[in-house]
């Protein structure tokens, strides 16, 4: 019993890391929402407005652990991609602990939802999620959970996508 419980743990595991973010199909793409958001340096981000590049939104909360872990990785892939569009964005949280956060973790280009609409316009269902938005608008893929390695899996939609 224990030994089919290991095998399809590590069945699963192998799924998530390798096969789940290869999955880019154009056959389920559907069209991103028009959501914008207040940056912390300022100013709107509109996903509408990265139309012709690969666009990664990383949504996450400070409190979650998970997302500690993966924020670095996707922050390091994003310096190694400037073609590519990275945009962390804090969800359900007030200006002032998204701005400590971010400093604390070194992160760039911060987005944050207080309202929480990236819930329903992105179904982001629990933290990290990120939501792959192709050159034409389209979401192409969403990823839920810590994956660490989510820097191959970038790599792999990047590439597959046509970043520029």
């Amino acid at each position: 019993m224990w030994d089919v419980l290991a095998l399809a743990a590590i069945v699963f595991v192998l799924w998530k890391v390798f096969v789940a973010p290869r999955d880019l199909s154009a056959a389920n793409a559907h069209p991103a929402p028009h959501a914008a958001y207040e940056r912390l340096d300022g100013g709107t981000f509109r996903v509408t407005s990265e139309r012709g590049h690969v666009l990664f939104l990383d949504f996450y909360a400070s409190w979650c652990e998970p997302c500690r872990l993966e924020l670095p990785l996707v922050e390091a892939w994003a310096k190694d991609h400037p073609a590519a569009a990275v945009v962390p964005v804090d969800v359900g949280e007030p200006r002032a602990v998204v701005a400590e956060f971010a400093r604390a973790h070194e992160l760039r280009g911060v987005a944050f939802d207080p309202s929480q609409s990236s819930q329903a316009w992105f179904a982001v269902q629990g933290f990290p999620t990120v939501v792959v938005v192709d050159p034409q608008g389209r979401v192409r893929a969403k990823w839920e959970g810590l994956n660490p390695a989510i820097g191959a899996a970038m790599s792999n939609a990047a590439q597959a996508l046509g970043a520029r």
